[in-house]
């Protein structure tokens, strides 16, 4: 590989990696499987980094790929597994006492187990507007209109609503 796409794809994963592991601590049961879907995503752009063709930003791309892999994982994961609840990962939470760490990671947990319990095309959708991509990005990725995806996330948010308050 050319050193011009080497260079590429490690300032690609300098400025998207907090996000790729965001996004893979959803589809995976606990660190050590976060860190190894990251690893696999990283593997996969790497591999399909040649092809990239500039039709869309690689940022868009590189969520496809990632999303792609996660639902590859998810899906083998369950066929050997079983269902998943992911309550590792949490971002540092700052200068909050003990009681509301706990609560916010409880939360945190409650969230995530909805989640889980998403079909595969909502989870995809929550999970990039939790990453506060725009509509329009969400809509490129994943192939859906930018209308459906409005939609889908209000409806989104009402099951998660539901499934939280039944858990709480």
């Amino acid at each position: 590989m050319s050193k011009e796409l080497e260079d590429l794809f490690l300032e690609v994963l300098k400025q998207n990696k907090q996000k790729l592991f965001r996004i893979c601590s959803v589809y995976s049961k606990n660190s050590e499987d976060t860190k190894d879907l990251l690893q696999e995503v990283f593997i996969n752009i790497w591999k399909s980094l040649p092809t990239f063709r500039s039709k869309s930003s690689i940022e868009t791309w590189i969520y496809r790929i990632t999303l792609n892999t996660c639902l590859r994982f998810r899906s083998n994961a369950i066929k050997k597994r079983g269902r998943f609840i992911s309550t590792d990962n949490f971002n540092d939470l700052g200068e909050q006492t003990q009681v509301e760490h706990s609560k916010q990671k409880e939360k945190l947990i409650q969230l995530r187990h909805c989640i889980g319990q998403l079909n595969k095309a909502d989870r995809a959708v929550i999970t990039l507007y939790l990453e506060k991509l725009p509509y329009k990005e969400i809509s490129s990725i994943t192939g859906l209109t930018e209308n459906n995806i409005a939609v889908k996330i209000k409806r989104i948010k009402k099951k998660l609503l539901i499934c939280i308050n039944k858990t709480s």
